[in-house]
């Protein structure tokens, strides 16, 4: 019996559910178009005849509902945004396949699950020679240049040798660990050679903001891969905290606090204000970015696409802002403008941080690696869910070291009841160590257990906000089965660890 069908039967009828319903039904009364034709559409459907370039616009830490399009944020704060979703294509439920920075952003550029790409926590760096979306687009007559945040180079906070760039090997203009190499107002990125760039008296997003201007104003040799990545909204560091643009923050002083939010205590009713003007700037700057390329002539023939490494839930679920399984952690914004994407429409179907580079490879026809364990969305962009496996694996290994089912209805987590809690470091050592302030508290960081316990289990039908878990509780426990099963599945899939999952340790009754 289907999810829908046998799983469903316990939830009720929310709005939620309604509006999915309604759009996997009008997606499904469109003609389906061939594969291999959605993926020469791009290069077919341009008069002459030229393969679109691709910018991937990455922001760090950015909540999805956040962004106007997803109608859960009534601020206002993403008006070029949603100028995108409504010419392109919104993804509805985007999920990040590790809920934090690098082995998030090993997944967009690799394709791969954690357990495949090796970067299952900070501060490790991807495999020299590595297949990526940039190798694969460069085999392809692409250059591939890189601007901002890297953080897939191990033992280096600033520079990054050519071999850890991932295949990054035109424009490169980053820092691998921007966080700390720089402030909102003043820092340092570093060029090919490794010379620092610095920047002073600008806002950070700003100068990341003319740098990817730059580029697209001297006429760069097409067709083109660009990623700029900004560090916004994510939280400053060493203080602990958002820095918006000056000014900013007074306009959000009052803010919308998102549902989720507000049942628990955490740090949002003082951080807010900040983040949510971060999110302002960074909609800007996307704005900026979009508007060059029309200048330019290059808007027509590029695909743009904007996403997030993680969410945010400002200490809400755990210690610190991100790693837990919960929506306001793993549920990421993806929207797609640009040639085989501009539909004018919304994809109720779950898709993974692997799937982003395999679509974006097809709908410039470039051929997918096999190394990339993601698939293609774009069967999903032309009306065709046949066949899409509506579900996301996730893992976790920091905080809480752990796995993760999401489906269209179900959270289901499993973690290692063995803690081994790590012992905390003094502040001023942190950073000598290549640590942050995040890890206090949670788990010793491990790339997989051998043993794992239902965790959380959540209806996100009947509990979109993720308030009452009900792993254990006799009501759930059939669908526990169900889930922890096809959780193994995936497990296997990935080239995960072969780890036993068993019951909760304290059922509830």
């Amino acid at each position: 019996m289907s999810e829908n069908n046998r799983l469903g039967s316990q939830s009720s009828g929310s709005t939620r559910r309604n509006f999915l319903k309604q759009s996997a039904a009008t997606m499904a009364a469109l003609p389906a178009l061939p594969r291999v034709a959605a993926a020469k559409s791009a290069v077919a459907g341009d008069p002459k005849g030229r393969r679109p370039n691709v910018i991937i616009f990455h922001a760090d830490q950015f909540r999805w509902d956040a962004v106007g399009a997803y109608g859960l944020n009534p601020m206002g704060l993403t008006p070029n945004l949603d100028a995108v979703a409504r010419r392109g294509t919104l993804f509805q439920n985007a999920i990040t396949n590790q809920p934090v920075c690098a082995p998030s952003r090993a997944c967009l550029m690799t394709g791969q699950y954690p357990a495949k790409h090796g970067v299952w926590k900070n501060g490790l760096g991807l495999t020299p020679g590595i297949h990526t979306i940039a190798t694969a687009f460069r085999q392809a007559g692409y250059t591939a240049n890189y601007i901002g945040k890297w953080h897939l180079a191990p033992h280096t906070r600033g520079p990054v040798a050519s071999e850890y760039r991932g295949g990054f090997l035109d424009l490169w203009k980053a820092s691998n660990e921007l966080e700390i190499t720089s402030h909102p107002y003043e820092g340092d990125l570093y060029d090919e050679q490794g010379k620092a760039i610095h920047f002073s008296g600008i806002y950070r997003v700003d100068f990341i903001t003319q740098l990817a201007k730059h580029f697209l104003r001297q006429k760069p040799r097409e067709p083109f891969l660009l990623v700029v990545a900004n560090i916004e909204p994510h939280f400053q560091n060493d203080i602990n905290r958002f820095v918006a643009p000056k000014g900013y923050a007074g306009r959000y002083a009052n803010p919308f606090v998102p549902y989720d939010l507000r049942p628990f205590p955490g740090d949002w009713p003082s951080q807010l204000p900040d983040y949510y003007g971060c999110i302002a700037r960074i909609d800007e700057a996307v704005g900026t970015i979009l508007k060059t390329l029309a200048e330019e002539g290059l808007e027509d023939h590029t695909i743009f696409a904007f996403t997030s490494d993680h969410g945010c839930h400002f200490k809400t679920r755990n210690t610190e802002y991100k790693r837990s399984p919960h929506e306001s952690s793993i549920h990421v914004p993806l929207v797609i403008q640009g040639p085989g994407f501009d539909r004018s429409r919304v994809i109720p179907q779950l898709v993974g941080m692997v799937d982003i580079a395999p679509t974006l490879l097809d709908a410039a026809g470039v051929p997918i690696p096999e190394t990339m364990q993601g698939k293609s969305a774009l069967q999903l962009v032309d009306g065709n869910p046949a066949g899409w496996r509506n579900e996301v694996f996730i893992q976790m290994a920091e905080f809480v070291v752990g796995r993760a089912l999401r489906t269209e209805q179900w959270l289901y987590a499993v973690a290692s009841p063995e803690r081994g809690a790590e012992t905390p470091l003094p502040q001023s050592e942190i950073y000598s160590e290549y640590r942050t302030p995040n890890y206090s508290g949670g788990s010793k960081p491990a790339p997989y257990a051998d043993r794992y316990v239902e965790y959380q289990l959540y209806d996100l039908f009947s509990d979109p906000y993720e308030l009452v878990n009900l792993v254990g509780r006799d009501i759930s426990l059939e669908v526990a089965q169900e889930l922890r099963q096809r959780l193994q599945s995936r497990m296997a899939e990935a080239g995960d660890h072969g780890s036993t999952i068993g019951p909760p340790v304290f059922p509830y009754p």
